[in-house]
């Protein structure tokens, strides 16, 4: 049976960043900002540098969003794949 995923991932709608990898920096480096650079929104990225993440708040939103699948690259398609 075919899951949401694999679906977007056959349509190619999915981003070739890798979930965990930018779950991994929001989790460390999430109130610096690496994720979005890594996912290539840099000028989120600069944000979250020079203010902590949004005082942490956004760095925490990003990290749930990561886990929950609804988090997008800087072209709008979801980070899907873990490994």
């Amino acid at each position: 049976m075919a899951t949401p995923e694999t679906i977007q991932q056959a349509a190619g709608n999915v981003s070739e960043k890798k979930r965990l990898v930018a779950f991994l920096l929001c989790l460390f480096l999430g109130v610096l900002g690496f994720h979005r650079f890594y996912v290539g929104k840099i000028g989120t990225g600069i944000l979250w540098l020079l203010t902590a993440g949004v005082f942490g708040i956004g760095a925490l939103v990003d990290l749930v969003m990561i886990i929950l699948g609804s988090f997008k690259d800087k072209d709008g398609r979801p980070l899907v794949d873990w490994t």
